[in-house]
């Protein structure tokens, strides 16, 4: 009998999950701690893994409305500038509240993101709409600029906070706590809802304004709707752990040939996809040089940037739309 894709990618999350709660600078058992070990897992391990697993699903998810809204197979939010722009905002709350803003971050991430999505958007478009090469590079070359602007920023910081600041841009999580996990969660849960419930139309805006529009749904109305959750996520996972590229660039297309391209099974599965990708990243970088810790978007991008040359090739051989 032929097994759901759910339940492959579940017991793969599972396998993902003990390989993080093991593996580290000291090898544990989860099943047999000692009153060390389990100070260990609860203290550090424990928040790096939820915090992997909640950064990592709402960037799949976020890849995965963007390629859809945009019919750009190049589509994330790192490659689109959003994660940019949004760190770019959560930075200045950092530093005024040198990471007590526990509401701030995460709001000011949230208008980073919606303010370079409606930017990126604007220049990709032009009297036929929105096209896939004008938004790809209108993203990247925004992308640039706003991290020039992020490291002068913290370069001009106090030197005390600028290593943790470089670190957050890079996506380690080894600072990982639970405090921004309730604000972030709930800007996650907001946009993956939303997401949902406008699934009819991510499938129709996949197929073509045309098609949206002999289904009876507002193409403009639509986008903007899904433009909205993929803010939200973006916004959740850079208040969680910084920027991490890649995983919604990944995610989506590994998720697509699994089980194809309806909204209704490529969002959820997108979103325990990207944790089980970000979690295997974290898990990677602390455990291959001890004691040295490689942050996890850095691990994620050595494995992001050749898929990414990958899938331009094939986009520009096969003609972008």
């Amino acid at each position: 009998m032929k097994r759901h894709p759910m339940f492959t990618m579940l017991g793969c999350l599972v396998l993902v999950l003990l390989l993080s709660l093991s593996l580290g600078q000291q090898t544990i058992n989860p099943f047999q701690l000692d009153p060390l070990q389990l100070k260990i897992v609860l203290d550090l391990r424990l928040p790096r893994i939820v915090v992997a697993l909640l950064m990592g699903g709402s960037l799949g998810v976020a890849g995965a409305i963007l390629q859809g809204v945009f019919r750009n197979p190049l589509a994330d939010p790192y490659v689109l500038g959003t994660s940019s722009g949004a760190a770019l905002a959560a930075a200045f709350g950092l530093l005024a509240t040198q990471g007590t803003g526990i509401w701030l971050v995460p709001l000011l991430a949230l208008t980073g993101a919606l303010v370079t999505s409606a930017v990126v958007v604007s220049l990709g478009r032009d009297a036929w709409g929105v096209r896939a090469e004008r938004l790809l590079l209108a993203g990247v070359g925004i992308g640039f600029f706003l991290s020039a602007i992020l490291m002068l920023v913290m370069s001009l910081a106090q030197a005390d906070g600028v290593k943790r600041a470089l670190l957050w841009m890079a996506g380690d999580l080894a600072g990982a706590d639970w405090s921004v996990v309730p604000v972030a969660s709930l800007l996650m849960l907001i946009g993956f809802f939303l997401a949902l419930a406008r699934r009819r139309g991510l499938n129709a805006l996949a197929l073509g304004d045309e098609v949206a529009f002999g289904l009876g749904l507002e193409p403009g109305r639509e986008r903007t709707l899904l433009v909205l959750a993929a803010s939200l996520l973006t916004a959740a996972a850079v208040a969680l752990g910084g920027i991490v590229g890649f995983v919604g660039l990944m995610v989506p297309h590994a998720v697509r040939a699994l089980v194809g391209a309806d909204a209704r099974r490529v969002l959820p599965l997108s979103a325990i996809g990207g944790g089980m990708l970000l979690c295997l990243a974290d898990t990677v970088g602390r455990s291959v040089l001890p004691p040295v810790e490689i942050p996890a978007g850095v691990v994620t991008a050595l494995i992001g940037a050749p898929w990414f040359l990958i899938m331009l090739r094939r986009a520009t051989n096969g003609g972008m739309r």
